[in-house]
């Protein structure tokens, strides 16, 4: 587990935090692509600008990429070893994203690019509540055709807060006695 891809069903299912944690666990470094998409004043990159970030990234020798965008997904997936996966209810993830909201209104969090202050959108939350459970079955047939990427392709999916601390807890305490 070198070269790690942190995905979600949703924005809001927590995987900056967790691939921040993930990254210091492992003495990784983390990158996150709405950082490499989300130019100053909520621009867009061009495709050819993400895609060209992304394939720098991923000649190193380990990195974890946090995030979804399925117009990069080929890049990341090729040279990948590990997908984890987190699949936190639909509830949960419009809860989050409207606290990340107000506990960062106005400023810039650490995982977006630089110069996009906080904002909401009424279209956000929207997206989020139709496209849950859609998202859920293609990232389902996306692991499948991962896994048959060859036999070092491993897919970790964890669905729930408890999951996901007892794998970072289980993580931890592996590299404690190593």
């Amino acid at each position: 587990m070198k070269r790690i891809i942190v995905m979600g069903i949703s924005a809001g299912a927590g995987k900056s935090t967790f691939a921040r944690k993930l990254g210091d666990l492992l003495q990784i470094d983390v990158h996150h692509l709405d950082a490499l998409f989300w130019k100053p004043g909520w621009k867009e990159a061009t495709i050819e600008e993400f895609r060209s970030s992304q394939e720098e990234i991923v000649t190193s020798p380990s990195w974890i990429i946090e995030g979804n965008y399925s117009n990069t997904y080929d890049i990341r997936a090729t040279h990948a070893d590990t997908i984890i996966y987190l699949e936190v209810p639909r509830l949960v993830c419009l809860y989050r994203v409207l606290k990340r909201w107000v506990t960062h209104l106005g400023q810039t969090r650490p995982d977006m690019g630089e110069g996009c202050k906080e904002k909401m959108e009424l279209s956000f939350l929207k997206f989020i509540w139709t496209t849950y459970y859609p998202r859920k079955e293609k990232m389902y047939k996306r692991f499948e055709q991962f896994k048959q990427m060859g036999q070092n392709k491993t897919v970790i999916k964890l669905k729930n807060k408890a999951q996901i601390h007892d794998f970072l807890h289980e993580l931890q305490r592996k590299h404690t006695i190593l």
